[in-house]
């Protein structure tokens, strides 16, 4: 097998654990049984906003682990809402610190579609489309399936 192909084979989706989350998912993992491929959850988490970057003490910032663990929280609600118990065969987690724009681009190189919502948790809530799934559309390797919300 070609190793680009190889790389390729999966789907990514990126949430955030809001209410658009739950669509996406199930969107995300219905497009994975049509192509019988795997589906890698990502959710990203990044520092506090209480620290401007030259405030960030050496070795890392104490809220650190309590942002990984709610990032985890939000993911696993969110999967929960989506499935159920019954989550799709083939799904694994991902719990990424970093802009999530950033990482999903990253991502995108290996995946056959990224998955997104319209918008998420941030911003402002009249934007047809969030700063993350723009900056995904903009500059993703792959196709990128924008999912609209539960309104």
């Amino acid at each position: 097998m070609n190793p680009a192909t190889h790389r390729s084979q999966r789907i990514v989706v990126g949430i955030d654990g809001s209410d658009y989350s739950t669509g996406t998912l199930q969107t995300a993992a219905d497009l994975s049984a049509a192509l019988n491929l795997p589906l890698v959850v990502i959710s990203c988490w990044s520092r506090s906003d209480i620290y401007f970057a030259a405030q960030i003490p050496v070795g890392g910032f104490p809220e650190a682990d309590l942002l990984e663990r709610e990032a985890t929280r939000l993911v696993d609600d969110a999967v929960e809402r989506a499935f159920g118990p019954e989550r799709p065969s083939g799904m694994s987690i991902g719990i990424r610190y970093g802009h999530p724009g950033q990482i999903l681009v990253e991502e995108s190189a290996n995946a056959r579609f990224l998955i997104l919502g319209r918008r998420g948790r941030g911003g402002f809530l009249g934007l047809r489309l969030g700063s993350v799934s723009a900056a995904c559309v903009a500059h993703a390797h792959c196709p990128v399936v924008v999912v609209n919300g539960p309104e």
